[in-house]
């Protein structure tokens, strides 16, 4: 089973669920599971969009009204040396 990684990207509001992603994404290895927890709305586009762009996988986004969380479980693809994706 693939190691699994949280961030609690709760409270922040856009772009820092995104940048806060990256920083966790660059030090995971291919296949490695990282769990977002945010409360943005928009991170339900936003990091699925640059999952894409980076060459990873999202595996789910549910969105607990009851919590008023969003939950984003993200698999690491080869990606990019940089980050950046040029």
């Amino acid at each position: 089973m693939a190691q699994r990684h949280t961030l609690d990207a709760r409270n922040l509001l856009c772009p820092m669920p995104v940048i806060r992603v990256q920083g966790v994404m660059e030090s995971l290895a291919p296949d490695e599971e990282l769990v977002v927890l945010c409360t943005d709305p928009g991170a339900m586009s936003d990091v699925p969009a640059w999952c894409r762009v980076h060459g990873h996988e999202v595996l789910e986004v549910r969105e607990d009204r009851d919590a008023d969380e969003i939950r984003i479980t993200i698999r690491a693809g080869p990606g990019d040396d940089d980050g950046r994706g040029d």
